[in-house]
C-alpha cells in the first residue's frame, strides 16, 4: 500500500469498469475515492496483503479492503476513509498507515488487534475495496486477485441488524427512539465519536 505522504492529485476513475462501484470526493483530501464490492478466497493473508501493497505503491495510492461482514453498507466504508484521510492530512493519525487508520474507524477502536477483524482473512472473503486516489487501470492490476461483484452489500437483514447493535454497542433503546432502518446512522455516530474522543 502507497506509502504516507500525501496523495497526488486523481487521475480519474477507470474507464469501461465492471461491477458494483461507488465514487465519490473525500473533502478532506480533494480527491476522488473508488469503493467497490468484491470476494475472494485467501490461502495466505500475509502474502495477499503484500501483493495488495504492491499494487498500491506502483499506481502511487492506496487501497483498503474492508470485511463487508461487519459494516453497515458502503457508505460505512466510506465515511471509515474519509475520516482516515483527515485524520493524515490533520497530522491527528494513531496508526502508521492510512490504511489501518481506515479500519480503526471502520472498527470504531483505537486498538489494532480489533481493527484487524474489519480487514480481510484467510478463506472466503466478501469485502469492499476501496481505492484512494482514484487511478486508472488499478482494478485491471487488482483483477487477479479478486473478482468485483454487482452486490451492492448495502442491504441489512434482521440478522445483520442484531450483530451491527452487538458490535458496535447499540442498544435496543437507540434504536427504539429512531425511525426507519437508522442501524448505520448509529454506526456512523459511532465512527464519528472515534474521532472526537481521540
Amino acid at each position: 500500500m502507497a506509502d504516507n505522504k500525501k496523495p497526488v492529485d486523481s487521475l480519474g476513475p477507470d474507464k469501461g469498469r465492471p461491477g458494483s462501484h461507488l465514487q465519490d470526493a473525500v473533502p478532506a483530501g480533494g480527491h476522488a475515492c473508488d469503493v467497490r464490492t468484491a470476494t475472494c478466497f485467501i490461502d495466505d493473508r500475509v502474502a495477499f496483503l503484500q501483493k495488495i501493497r504492491t499494487i498500491a505503491e506502483s499506481f502511487d495510492t492506496h487501497i483498503i479492503c474492508f470485511n463487508a461482514g461487519m459494516l453497515a453498507g458502503k457508505r460505512h466504508a466510506q465515511v471509515a476513509l474519509h475520516h482516515a484521510v483527515r485524520s493524515f492530512h490533520n497530522g491527528s493519525m494513531v496508526s502508521d498507515t492510512v490504511e489501518m487508520e481506515a479500519l480503526l474507524f471502520a472498527a470504531g477502536s483505537r486498538q489494532c488487534s480489533v481493527a484487524a477483524l474489519f480487514g480481510i482473512h484467510e478463506g472466503d472473503n466478501s469485502m469492499f475495496v476501496c481505492c484512494y486516489p482514484t487511478r486508472d487501470g488499478v482494478w485491471d492490476a487488482l483483477a487477479p486477485l479478486l473478482s468485483i461483484t454487482d452486490y451492492e452489500g448495502d442491504t441489512i437483514d434482521p440478522h445483520k441488524r442484531a450483530y451491527l447493535m452487538e458490535l458496535f454497542g447499540i442498544t435496543k433503546e437507540e434504536m427504539a427512539t429512531c425511525s426507519g432502518n437508522r442501524i448505520i446512522e448509529l454506526v456512523l455516530e459511532r465512527i464519528a465519536l472515534l474521532e472526537v474522543y481521540r
